[in-house]
């Protein structure tokens, strides 16, 4: 597990201090991977780079498995650095080392055998698909291929934990998959825990079980990715759901007003499914999908919709699909009973 408590970071910039890291709290569960998300400047990279000790933070503590890393010096702190895998931002491969030779170096550094480097090198170029470009030099490799080596060379040590910083800059849609792909492996075939700093949304989406919103420096919503979709006002929810219309909220065969108006989250297989169309039926309502749609948040779909309910249980087909799991905010509606 990380824990970072009360983080403090800053620079001197024309002889001002500027906070890069502003009080910032946060956990990232063993095991999971954790995306980090900001708008340019708002301290994601000083936070990975202080939490691989590249940067030492000006007060509060970093535990990785219950170890204060800030407290460490000398032969202890080079173990414990040993512990976090790092792939840097930005094409980082020795230009004149082959794909196997750039993997081999973290290996080299802490002095491991010749047979056990060649063994574990081969290990990590089959678990990022890169085995047959093993003798390969990087100009003669993609973009998305140089970044897999990259990985490939921070899983060498066997840490604990992996460090990603904005792993997919720059890709196309088919390559960022084939490095998410990486990094999901990572997790669930070397038990790693992984933070990844992005400003893409869609590695937020695809791999990440939890999320940290930074913002000038300060965490403004941390958590569970699918908790955070379903709370009001969430900004990780505003992001990664689909827009809801808020034109329509008239009746498309009649023209009248709605009984109910109300914005639906709706997660996983059963509820998408099969919810809204139960609650039609069982209450003898008309439901009326006004806007919404369906996305997919890891393996999980997730359906956000702004519907209409006509009819004299509407309000029964509400709670009702409130007391199964459905998060539902009921729209503000004027003094002439159209919804806002």
């Amino acid at each position: 597990m990380i824990t970072v408590e009360n983080l403090t970071k800053t620079f001197t910039q024309s002889n001002t201090s500027v906070a890069a890291l502003d009080d910032v709290s946060l956990e990232v569960p063993d095991g999971s991977v954790c995306g980090v998300v900001g708008t340019s400047g708002a301290g994601k990279s000083t936070l990975a780079r202080c939490i691989a000790l590249l940067e030492k933070p000006d007060t509060g503590a970093i535990r990785v498995d219950g170890t204060d890393l800030v407290s460490l010096e000398g032969s202890k702190l080079r173990a414990a650095r040993r512990r976090i895998g790092v792939v840097p931002q930005g094409d980082s491969l020795l230009r004149q080392r082959t794909a196997a030779g750039n993997v081999a170096l973290p290996l080299e550094s802490a002095k491991v055998p010749a047979a056990q480097r060649r063994s574990r090198v081969a290990e990590l170029l089959d678990l990022v698909g890169l085995s047959d470009k093993a003798s390969v030099y990087p100009d003669h490799l993609s973009g998305g291929q140089r970044q897999r080596v990259a990985v490939a060379r921070a899983l060498a040590a066997k840490p604990s934990v992996l460090l990603a910083d904005e792993p997919t800059s720059a890709l196309d849609p088919a390559t960022t998959d084939s490095v998410l792909t990486v990094l999901e492996r990572a997790r669930s075939e070397l038990g790693v825990t992984v933070l990844v700093v992005t400003h893409d949304m869609a590695v937020v989406r695809r791999i990440a079980d939890d999320v940290a919103v930074l913002e000038q420096g300060r965490v403004v919503e941390h958590g569970k990715v699918l908790d955070l979709v379903s709370e009001p006002g969430s900004r990780i929810g505003s992001t990664l759901l689909p827009e809801t219309d808020q034109a329509s909220v008239l009746r498309p065969d009649s023209g009248q007003q709605h009984d109910v108006v109300a914005e639906v989250v709706l997660v996983g297989f059963a509820a998408v499914g099969a919810l809204l169309p139960e609650a039609s039926s069982r209450f003898g309502v008309e439901l009326s999908i006004l806007g919404g749609g369906l996305t997919r948040l890891g393996d999980t779909p997730v359906a956000k919709f702004r519907v209409g309910l006509s009819g004299e249980r509407s309000e029964s087909a509400l709670k009702w699909m409130i007391e199964r799991d459905a998060h539902v905010r009921r729209a503000p509606v004027s003094v002439d009973g159209v919804a806002a």
